[in-house]
């Protein structure tokens, strides 16, 4: 199945804006984060359809998975 990829941020750094990945069923958000190089612990939000999600959710077809970093500041 395929599904949408964005990330923001620092995220995009030497990666992408948005990307269409072909994914398996028994693949999780945390999988897909694991496989873009990027620490869970840097992780902000995770959205699927502009909705809050885990990492151990199984995107659908045509599903919009979005990593956001965790934001610091102060």
């Amino acid at each position: 199945m395929i599904i949408t990829v964005k990330l923001f941020a620092y995220f995009r750094d030497n990666r992408f804006k948005i990307e269409q990945r072909e994914i398996d069923g028994k693949t999780t958000v945390g999988d897909i984060v694991d496989s873009l190089g990027i620490d869970r612990e840097e992780v902000g939000v995770l959205m699927i359809n502009s909705r809050h999600t885990e990492f151990d959710v199984n995107p659908v077809e045509k599903d919009v998975l979005a990593i956001f970093p965790v934001v610091g500041g102060g």
